[in-house]
């Protein structure tokens, strides 16, 4: 299989938009909703930082069930991503959507309320199968309802509302620890503020339209056409139905949307090979040790506990800030190039946290150093590897398997990160926080060579255009 050479033909011309500011304002209302997902999974993720510390003395937790009360929560979001992929393919994208904000919901709560270990593991994988589903119906409905053109900006608005979520879940972990870290349970009141966007979530999506390829994949073509009205001039629509439509039709007569037509058709095999490997590029960078045990790490750097939970904050700014970033670049560069360029960066960076770790005496100047560079580190990930990871993957699935395509490389994802959040505090206990950090920059040479030889471009085509092509490539 050789597909080392970017996409480079010319996209199929696109009918300009001239639609008028109430379409544009509708379809920025549909982003701000939808995203509430990527809130959740920010927040849900994110949270786990701040809270274990406490939830450690009141639960009394070993280094391993520290790993599975962290862990627990990804290893839900691996069965949330493909059945959540699977239930949007059969039922609908914004049906989906909402059965994932009762779920956060509940799980928010079961976690605020778990009255031991136990309980919160399986309170936290409840909570991940919401995670898990919504990092995969949230990109492909946004993909499926943005004009091609404004595909990737929109898509990585969702990356914008993960980060988001976590830096709130930093910020605010600080302020409650601040305010009660010494009365007990202060971790559930952490925990408990999931609940909100939950809610948000549930309301918003009630009023927001299905997304027009999923209707077409179900030859719903009026109601189709419909909602791309709602988001599309009448011209651009109707031109855009056609072409979605024709495939469509050809996607129901080959019956694709499930394992058997993947193992039976090379092309979708050596698809989905691809998706599984950008799913794991994102993971080794080991981007989301930081994320989980961020606290920890900058306190075995020097700082002290209080001090490394108000320290974590930049690590939620600079994250958010590089997403800005990285929704600007999208627009500008090519994916792949950007998904390359991140992989340098965050191996670079990660290379410099087990130096400093290594050869710096404990103090003041190991812990700034530290936190310089896990704020660089994740300056590259969330600006080039998070976004573009998520977009190509709602990207470059066929329209009649988005959802369960998608889903099934999300399951690689969080099994990946999984098994990394599992292991990482038995690593750094047996083998110290800089040889850790030196495995991950092994892996990340790695990743860096996957991306050269075998990721595709995917930027300034339609879906449909972008099937075509991907199916010729690997055909």
């Amino acid at each position: 299989m050789d597909v080392r050479n970017d996409m480079t033909k010319a996209p199929a011309t696109v009918v300009a938009d001239d639609a008028p500011p109430a379409v544009s304002r509708r379809l920025r209302l549909i982003t701000v909703i939808a995203t509430f997902g990527g809130l959740l999974f920010g927040y849900d993720t994110g949270v786990i930082n701040g809270a274990l510390p406490y939830m450690t003395d009141d639960l009394g937790l070993t280094p391993f069930t520290e790993g599975m009360v962290t862990s627990s929560l990804l290893l839900g979001a691996a069965l949330g991503a493909v059945t959540g992929g699977r239930l949007s393919d059969a039922r609908g994208r914004r049906r989906t959507i909402l059965v994932l904000a009762v779920v956060f919901f509940v799980g928010a709560l079961g976690c605020t309320l778990a009255p031991n270990t136990a309980v919160m593991v399986v309170a936290r994988f409840v909570l991940g199968l919401a995670v898990g589903g919504a990092s995969v119906t949230v990109p492909v409905y946004l993909a499926e309802i943005s004009p091609a053109e404004r595909r990737g900006a929109l898509v990585t608005r969702n990356e914008l509302m993960i980060v988001s979520g976590q830096l709130l879940a930093f910020t605010s972990n600080a302020i409650i620890a601040r305010v009660g870290g010494e009365s007990g349970g202060v971790w559930r009141y952490m925990l408990v503020l999931a609940t909100i966007p939950a809610v948000v979530l549930w309301f918003g999506m009630l009023v927001m339209p299905e997304s027009p390829r999923w209707l077409a994949s179900k030859t719903r073509f009026s109601e189709a056409l419909e909602v791309l009205k709602q988001v599309r001039s009448q011209q651009r629509a109707e031109a855009e139905l056609r072409q979605v439509s024709a495939l469509a039709v050809k996607e129901d007569q080959q019956k694709l949307g499930g394992w058997q037509d993947m193992k039976s058709t090379p092309w979708l095999r050596r698809l989905m090979f691809v998706g599984f490997g950008i799913a794991i590029v994102q993971q080794i960078t080991g981007v989301n040790t930081i994320m989980y045990y961020g606290t920890q790490i900058l306190t075995d750097a020097g700082f002290t506990a209080d001090s490394a939970l108000t320290a974590n904050i930049a690590n939620g700014v600079i994250s958010v800030l590089a997403t800005f970033v990285g929704i600007w670049l999208l627009g500008r560069v090519n994916r792949r190039p950007m998904l390359m360029t991140g992989q340098i960066g965050t191996t670079a960076a990660l290379l410099l946290i087990g130096v400093f770790s290594l050869v710096l005496p404990s103090g003041d100047g190991r812990a700034f150093a530290v936190l310089a560079m896990t704020v660089t580190f994740l300056a590259f990930q969330q600006g080039a590897i998070s976004p573009v990871t998520w977009l190509m993957l709602s990207e470059i699935f066929p329209m009649r398997m988005r959802g369960f395509g998608m889903g099934v490389a999300a399951v690689v994802l969080w099994l990946t990160n999984f098994a990394i959040g599992l292991v990482f505090p038995s690593l750094v206990s047996g083998i110290g926080i800089s040889n850790t950090f030196f495995l991950f920059v092994v892996a990340g040479v790695f990743s860096l060579a996957f991306v050269k030889l075998y990721v595709p471009e995917t930027k300034g085509r339609t879906l449909e255009t972008l099937e075509a092509e991907l199916r010729a490539r690997f055909s």
